[in-house]
């Protein structure tokens, strides 16, 4: 199994160093990320300018590649043939901070491993909560991945399906197991901060406190704040099924 490893945070964060070294003691590895941070960047793709790519090395001497471009850019370059062999799989991470609930719309981590599912390939987004005293510590999230691709090199995910993997920081003994969940909610209260520069033109910040959990059993959110990791299947297809028939109860296809 050839493992595509991206992220958001660019191509120098300790979470994709801490990621390459855990998943390169399972199966061989290739680094595609991005050159600076994309954080919160979604599936957004730079399509109106011209990709560059360069070889470069990781803190610890691996050989990587870094691209001018997105995350999503990134795996697309990837799968469309910057790489052959083609990766068999993205594994998209380890992002500084998570991705639970609704973040997954903004999250850069999690549209890296949609952008393999769009190309026909299993992708798992991993993400780190919380950071210690000591700093952002990878540990726990490297052993629950590298177990994770163990298990998929039995198992299959279904067409269009990707992995969404929160692991609370700390040793893997911290760690008081796993979960399967659902996506779950965290509500935000976010602010309008405007501010003038010198010449009295406003200008603005989004800003608000750290957003409240809401924690309801069996969601992504209640596992991680009981110290679990959180695995939750996502799947691309965003249609409503339950709802297709009232809709059609309006009459509007009369």
């Amino acid at each position: 199994m050839l493992i595509l490893i991206t992220n958001d945070d660019g191509f120098q964060s300790g979470g994709l160093l801490a990621l390459r070294q855990a998943l390169a003691q399972v199966s061989e590895t290739v680094v595609v990320a991005p050159d600076r941070n994309w954080s919160a960047a979604g599936r957004y793709r730079k399509l109106f300018d011209p990709l560059r790519v360069w070889e470069t090395q990781l803190a610890d001497g691996s050989a990587a590649r870094t691209c001018d471009g997105t995350p999503a850019d990134c795996v697309a370059l990837a799968m469309m043939g910057l790489l052959d062999p083609r990766p068999d799989i993205v594994v998209s991470g380890i992002n500084h901070g998570a991705n639970l609930g609704d973040d997954l719309l903004y999250s850069g981590t999690v549209a890296a491993a949609m952008e393999g599912v769009m190309y026909g390939v299993p992708g798992i987004a991993v993400s780190l909560f919380g950071q210690g005293e000591q700093g952002w510590d990878f540990r726990a999230a490297g052993e629950a991945i590298a177990t994770l691709i163990q298990k998929l090199q039995n198992h299959s995910l279904p067409e269009g399906m990707l992995l969404n993997v929160n692991v609370p920081t700390g040793p893997p003994e911290a760690i008081a197991g796993l979960r399967i969940t659902r996506l779950g909610r965290r509500i935000y209260h976010d602010e309008l901060l405007v501010r003038h520069d010198p010449r009295g033109r406003p200008y603005y910040w989004i800003a608000g406190p750290e957003p409240e959990a809401d924690l309801e059993e069996g969601t992504d959110v209640a596992a991680i704040a009981a110290g679990y990791v959180s695995i939750t299947p996502i799947h691309l297809d965003l249609t409503s099924h339950s709802w297709m028939n009232t809709l059609r109860g309006w009459g509007l296809e009369d």
